[in-house]
C-alpha cells in the first residue's frame, strides 16, 4: 500500500524538475542569442576601414595595462583641487576593489572563449592578446570604477575623465580581445566597485558645517585691528605664510611665533595691545585650539588661517586658504563654534587640581593617540582612509583594554573617543562634522569587554560595518565624567598629547566662540568648482 501523500510529493518533486529543466534550456537559448548579437557586434566592428582611429585604440588599451593610464591619471589629479585629489584617491579604491572582483573572481568562475581572430582584420589584432577568461572585461571594470569615483568627488573632472574611461573599454571590442557583453558587465562591475567606496570612504557632500551667524563681529579691513600670530612650526616643512599675511593684511599685528615661546602668552599679550579687536592664528589644529582658549578668555573673535598639515578645523568652518580669511575679517562675517573643554584630574576621586584643556576637535586616550600618530605618518604616502583604517588595525593587534568608569558604569574599552560635536560617519574613523554648534559631546568607544571583542573588531572593520557591530558604542551628551581605574594614562586632544591623569571631565564650553568665515552666498565670485 502507498503511503498517504506519496503520489502529491511524487508530482511535485516532478513538476520541480521538469520547471529547472525548462529553466536551463531559456537559460542557454538566452545565452545564444546573446553570443550571437555578440559576434554581429564584433563582425560589424571588423568590417570598418581602417584609420587612424586604429593604431590611436590600440595604443590606449594598453596604456590601461594594470591600470597603469589611470595612475598616470590619478597623479594629474592628485595635484588639482581637494576634490580632484578625492576623487584620484577613491579612484585608485575603486580600481583595487574592481580587479579583485573581475581578475580574482569572475574569470575563473565564468570561463568564456574570446572573439576568434578571423573576425577582425590582422592590423587590428594585439602582439599579445590576453588568454584568460573573456567575461566580464577587466580593462573595463577598471575604467568604470575610476571614471565613476572621480565623478562622485568631482564633477568637472569628470567631464573628460568619463569620455577616456568610455574609450578604453570601448578599445577592448576594437582590438578584439573582448565581447561587447564583457565589456558591459565589466562596466557594470566597476561602477558598483567605486559605490561600495562610500562604506569605507564616504563622500563630504559640504564645504563647511552649518553654524549660526554671529551678528557684530568687527569688521577689519586690511586687518586694521587683527593681531594675528603666525606658528611656522606647526605645517608642512618649508611653509610660511608670514611674509603672504603682512602683504594682504598691512594694517594687522602680524607676528611670527618664536622658537621656545610659548603661543597662549604670546597671542595673549597682542590681544591686550591697544586698538585690538580680534585675534587670529595661522597654523595646524593644536595651535588653533590654543588660540580657541584665548578667544575665550578674552571674549574675542577668532581669525583661522589654516597652515597646519591636515587643518581638520580649517575644513570643518570653511576656511581653506588665506583669501577665505581675508575675506571674512574684511567683511565682519563670522560663526558661533562650540569648544570642547577637558579637566585632567592626577587623582582618580577629583579632589586635586585639575589641569583645563580646551580642544576644538577631538579628544581621545587608550589606542587612539597611538592610531593618529600612525595615520599622520602614513598618510602622505597612502592617503587619509586608508592609512587611518591600516591605523587602526595594527593598533587594535597592539593594544590593551583600559579598565574605566564611564559617568559611573564600569567598562573595559580598547580607545575612546570625544568629539567637540557629532561626526560623520559612525565607526572609530570619524572624518567631519555636520553642525559646529549642537552643543553637545560625541562619545565612541571600542569595548574590550565583549567576547572575542578584537576578533569582532577587525573583521567589522575588513566589511565596513563597525557602527552597526555591538563592541562599538556612541552617543551624544553634554558632559562626561571618566574614572581610569588601572592607573593614570596619557590624553590626546586635537592630535596632540596634552596630559596625563586618573580622571577626565568632558564638557561643552560655557561660551561658543566667534569665529570668522566668509558667507558665500555674498561672494559667488570665489566659488571653487569641484
Amino acid at each position: 500500500m502507498a503511503l498517504p501523500g506519496h503520489g502529491l510529493a511524487s508530482d511535485l518533486s516532478h513538476g520541480v524538475r521538469r520547471r529547472v529543466r525548462q529553466g536551463a534550456r531559456d537559460g542557454r537559448r538566452r545565452l545564444a542569442d546573446v553570443n550571437e548579437q555578440d559576434c554581429r557586434i564584433t563582425t560589424a566592428i571588423g568590417h570598418l576601414p581602417y584609420s587612424a582611429a586604429d593604431p590611436a585604440l590600440a595604443a590606449l588599451t594598453r596604456s590601461a595595462n594594470h591600470s597603469k593610464l589611470w595612475f598616470a591619471v590619478a597623479t594629474v589629479l592628485a595635484a588639482g583641487t581637494r576634490h580632484t585629489r578625492r576623487g584620484a584617491l577613491r579612484g585608485v579604491l575603486a580600481i583595487a576593489g574592481a580587479s579583485l572582483l573581475a581578475n580574482g573572481v569572475l574569470k575563473p568562475l565564468v570561463p568564456r572563449r574570446r572573439p576568434a581572430a578571423e573576425l577582425l582584420p590582422a592590423h587590428r589584432s594585439l602582439d599579445y592578446p590576453p588568454t584568460s577568461s573573456s567575461f566580464p572585461s577587466g580593462h573595463a571594470a577598471s575604467a568604470a570604477a575610476f571614471a565613476t569615483a572621480v565623478a562622485m568627488e568631482s564633477p568637472k573632472a569628470a567631464t573628460w575623465v568619463l569620455p577616456l574611461a568610455a574609450t578604453v573599454a570601448y578599445s577592448r571590442v576594437h582590438v578584439g580581445v573582448h565581447w561587447t557583453t564583457d565589456v558591459a558587465a565589466g562596466a557594470g562591475l566597476g561602477a558598483l566597485a567605486a559605490m561600495a567606496t562610500k562604506r569605507w570612504l564616504p563622500i563630504r557632500d559640504i564645504d563647511e558645517a552649518a553654524a549660526r551667524p554671529v551678528a557684530g563681529a568687527p569688521r577689519l579691513p586690511e586687518g586694521d585691528g587683527l593681531a594675528l600670530l603666525v606658528n611656522t612650526r606647526s605645517g608642512r616643512q618649508g611653509v610660511d605664510p608670514y611674509d603672504e599675511l603682512r602683504s594682504a593684511l598691512p594694517q594687522a599685528r602680524v607676528v611670527r611665533l618664536e622658537d621656545g615661546a610659548d603661543l597662549v602668552e604670546t597671542l595673549t599679550d597682542l590681544a591686550r595691545e591697544d586698538g585690538t579687536r580680534a585675534i587670529g592664528i595661522a597654523g595646524g589644529d593644536g595651535s588653533v585650539a590654543a588660540a580657541a582658549r584665548v578667544a575665550e578668555d578674552l571674549d574675542m573673535p577668532l581669525a583661522v588661517v589654516p597652515a597646519g598639515t591636515l587643518n581638520h578645523f580649517g575644513r570643518d568652518v570653511g576656511v581653506y586658504d588665506t583669501q577665505e580669511a581675508i575675506d571674512a575679517t574684511g567683511a565682519g562675517e563670522a560663526v558661533a563654534v562650540d569648544l570642547g573643554e577637558l579637566r585632567v584630574h592626577p587623582d582618580v576621586e577629583g579632589r586635586e587640581p585639575a589641569r583645563r584643556v580646551v580642544f576644538v576637535n577631538t579628544s581621545a586616550f587608550g589606542g587612539y593617540p597611538e592610531m593618529v600618530r600612525l595615520r599622520e605618518k602614513w598618510q602622505k604616502q597612502w592617503g587619509k582612509w586608508p592609512s587611518a583604517v591600516a591605523a587602526l588595525l595594527v593598533t587594535l593587534a597592539r593594544s590593551r583594554p583600559t579598565r574605566v568608569r564611564l559617568n559611573g558604569v564600569e567598562r573595559s574599552v580598547w580607545m575612546l573617543f570625544v568629539g567637540n560635536g557629532p561626526y560623520v560617519p559612525t565607526g572609530m574613523v570619524p572624518s567631519y562634522r555636520p553642525r559646529l554648534d549642537t552643543g553637545v559631546l560625541e562619545v565612541r568607544y571600542l569595548r574590550a569587554d565583549r567576547r572575542l571583542a578584537r576578533t569582532r573588531a577587525f573583521l567589522a572593520l575588513a566589511t565596513g560595518v563597525l557602527g552597526h557591530n555591538r563592541i562599538y558604542q556612541e552617543s551624544a551628551m553634554r558632559s562626561l565624567d571618566i574614572e581610569l581605574l588601572d592607573g593614570p594614562v596619557e590624553v590626546a586632544a586635537d592630535g596632540e598629547v596634552v596630559a596625563r591623569g586618573r580622571r577626565l571631565r568632558y564638557a561643552v564650553a560655557d561660551h561658543p566662540v566667534p569665529v570668522y568665515r566668509r558667507d558665500e552666498t555674498l561672494w559667488p565670485h570665489r566659488a571653487t568648482a569641484r
